[in-house]
């Protein structure tokens, strides 16, 4: 007996092993929670007497309860038989839709919301105004300048210096160095004007421009003008501020080994028209729009095929079809130049070859130089 082994009554088994059989109905049933259950309304208390036993046993009140198809269970606060949307006050709703709408939008989210309403109709109905050179200076504002801002301002960053140097009013030229493989730079340059100087850019474009569908008729209402003295001599006398790309496809077109080193500024049409007008010229250089689409190569024959001057090849595309043409996220610095005064000489001035060479070179030579003082200065190609 000594040897024997205690086990605890009640186990059947070894301490702390349990029987290693599956727990019984019973068992499981005593372990689930048990459903309160609602009185009847018209339950009444029955008094019955206990079974005889030979003792005495008190007399247990016990209820009547109704049959199961009846219980229900308490539900929630309000009706089960109203809609979701029944009871909210027409007054929460409108309240809500403020809230989430002056965050989205702002605080003037109604005024906007009002006047984009407005461009709209006019739209519909044709009660807008463009100027003799297809210009529509509403749409150019309220499309193109705000389609295009997010751009310069989060994926090019765009630092502008020389702000200065743009007259408030009345006529002047703007002549930029030109790069990148398509033409972003212009339309850079139109939205940094529009925002930081108030003005609106009358960029002057090739005839490849108006050539192509809906790109042409964008352009014009864009406020791109066809790069014509006449047109050019028109737009700044009338004071526009007017910007010129001398290097013309030779600029955008060029290898990505010859980025920032700036080709022929042309004839020195733009110096023509700023000397029979009066108009200063602000020299404009971008540093930055070379590397959105560095190109290493070019197919002439397919581009002639095509009609258009060049058929670029960058690291992306045609590689990667479609997607290669994202522009990369390059750090563009913009610096506008000290102008070059022109109402010193006559209108005869214009017809002087010597002269108008002169102040050619004299603002190339400034391009030049300033875009070698930002390269400088720029830490890197993205920052």
């Amino acid at each position: 007996m000594g040897d024997a082994e205690i086990i605890p009554i009640g186990t059947r088994g070894r301490p702390g092993r349990g029987t290693g059989r599956a727990p019984s109905a019973a068992a499981r049933a005593l372990a689930k929670p048990k459903k309160p259950v609602e009185k009847s309304p018209s339950a009444v208390p029955e008094v019955t007497s206990g079974e005889s036993s030979g003792h005495d046993d008190p007399v247990v009140p016990t209820e009547v309860v109704a049959p199961a198809e009846t219980v229900t269970t308490q539900g929630p606060a309000y009706s089960q038989d109203r809609g979701p949307l029944k009871g909210i006050p027409l007054a929460d709703w409108q309240a809500a839709l403020d809230v989430a709408a002056r965050e989205v939008f702002g605080e003037d989210w109604e005024p906007q919301l009002a006047g984009f309403l407005a461009f709209l109709r006019r739209r519909v109905t044709g009660d807008y105004a463009v100027d003799e050179f297809g210009f529509d200076a509403e749409l150019t504002q309220r499309f193109f300048v705000s389609l295009l801002r997010p751009i310069a301002q989060k994926w090019f960053r765009i630092e502008v210096r020389g702000l200065e140097n743009i007259p408030a009013d009345g006529g002047a030229l703007v002549v930029s160095n030109h790069s990148g493989t398509l033409p972003i730079d212009g339309l850079m340059t139109m939205v940094t004007l529009h925002d930081h100087a108030a003005r609106s850019l009358r960029p002057l474009g090739a005839d490849l421009v108006f050539k192509l569908p809906f790109i042409g008729s964008l352009a014009r209402k864009g406020g791109v003008t066809l790069a014509c003295n006449e047109d050019a001599e028109r737009l700044l006398r009338s004071g526009e501020l007017v910007g010129v790309w001398p290097e013309g496809f030779k600029g955008i077109g060029k290898p990505y080994s010859e980025r920032y080193k700036l080709q022929r500024f042309g004839r020195g049409g733009f110096v023509s028209a700023a000397l029979r007008t009066g108009v200063p010229i602000v020299p404009l250089s971008v540093v930055g729009a070379e590397e959105i689409y560095p190109l290493v190569g070019n197919v002439p024959a397919l581009a002639k095929v095509l009609g258009v001057p060049y058929l670029p090849v960058t690291p992306f595309f045609p590689l990667l079809g479609p997607l290669g043409l994202i522009p990369l996220p390059s750090k563009w610095l913009m610096e506008f130049g000290e102008p070059v005064r022109t109402d010193e000489y006559d209108a005869s001035a214009a017809d002087d070859p010597m002269l108008v060479f002169n102040v050619t070179d004299q603002v190339r030579e400034t391009i030049q130089q300033t875009l070698y003082s930002l390269l400088m200065q720029r830490q890197s190609v993205f920052h």
